[in-house]
């Protein structure tokens, strides 16, 4: 429900004006007071409408918020963001929201229309836009201008960042819940820290020659930084381009002639190019190997570990280690 539109509000609203009507005038100014301020407390009381885009970051954001806020995303397990389409579904939720998160830098490209739209009339954050420049994977391509890496969730701390733009965001629209945000993504914060070093010990146990990541769309570019692996993705940065058959045998030959031993799939990236890496491969005496099904661009399903963020990592990190160790 819209804080604008509270019951509570309009009844304080109501009690304000029959009290009016009846005191003394000394006494009226007195008790509007209170009421005036039990109204704007009441204003806050209500849970904010928070709608995000991706699961992955519906999921931190309900974290940080707690009880303050009912928390929702538009996309869910399987779902692929960069050729997700709005319904007028998801229009109504997005305009009766108090609050839109979304992640920027194009990951949502087919909603960019929607959300600039949406967003002149509710209050909109593309948070991984605000994180500081010198945190992001930039890809410079000849011929055309640099592009972002979006895909900001694989560097731990980098999604720390975006917890504390998230408590921010949601401290300003309600101040009154401020503490108990700080102290939520205080916590969650040692959480993640504990996260980022299980990673890295973990990934650090792959053997040197074996540290080269194969994904069917580039989405592991901050992972490789962070974490110290070669990422190389069939696709490009998004979903939306295909990939050629020269992409496809130039590294059917070059997985072949390293020796890498396996290729990963992702949940919501068709598996198409990474078994025909497999069958090239084969064909050339190469017994490269599937090394898993990776969580990229959603959470898993609910009520699982993978449904959480923290789960999905954990997941993929055990998952790569496993097939390239």
């Amino acid at each position: 429900m819209s804080h604008s539109s509270s019951p509570r509000v309009f009844l304080s609203v109501c009690l304000l004006l029959l009290v009016t009507s009846c005191e003394s005038s000394d006494a009226t100014a007195s008790l509007s007071q209170a009421v005036i301020g039990l109204a704007e407390e009441n204003r806050f009381n209500e849970p904010l409408s928070v709608v995000c885009t991706i699961g992955i970051l519906g999921d931190i954001t309900a974290v940080i918020a707690g009880e303050r806020a009912e928390v929702s995303s538009l996309m869910g397990p399987g779902v692929d963001p960069h050729l997700y389409k709005t319904s007028p579904g998801d229009v109504r939720k997005l305009l009766g929201a108090d609050l839109i998160l979304h992640c920027g830098f194009h990951l949502e490209g087919r909603m960019s229309e929607v959300l600039k739209r949406v967003g002149s009339q509710r209050d909109t954050v593309a948070v991984c836009e605000e994180v500081p420049r010198d945190r992001l994977v930039i890809l410079e391509a000849e011929g055309s201008l640099p592009s972002i890496d979006p895909h900001l969730w694989f560097d731990v701390q980098n999604w720390m960042e975006v917890c504390r733009i998230v408590k921010r965001t949601l401290s300003r629209i309600d101040p009154i819940g401020k503490p108990g945000f700080e102290k939520r993504c205080s916590e969650y914060l040692e959480e993640l820290s504990l996260l980022d070093r299980e990673v890295l010990s973990l990934l650090a146990t792959i053997p040197r020659d074996h540290r080269v990541l194969i994904t069917a769309h580039d989405a592991f570019g901050y992972l490789g930084r962070a974490y110290d692996l070669e990422v190389i993705g069939v696709q490009g940065l998004s979903t939306d381009s295909e990939a050629s058959v020269a992409t496809i045998n130039r590294l059917v030959s070059q997985i072949s002639r390293r020796k890498i031993p396996a290729v990963f799939v992702e949940t919501t990236v068709s598996q198409r190019n990474i078994e025909a890496l497999i069958e090239g491969c084969q064909a050339r005496g190469h017994p490269l190997r599937l090394g898993g099904k990776l969580f990229s661009d959603a959470l898993g399903a609910g009520g699982t570990p993978e449904g959480t963020y923290v789960g999905m990592i954990r997941h993929n990190a055990r998952v790569i280690t496993e097939g390239l160790r």
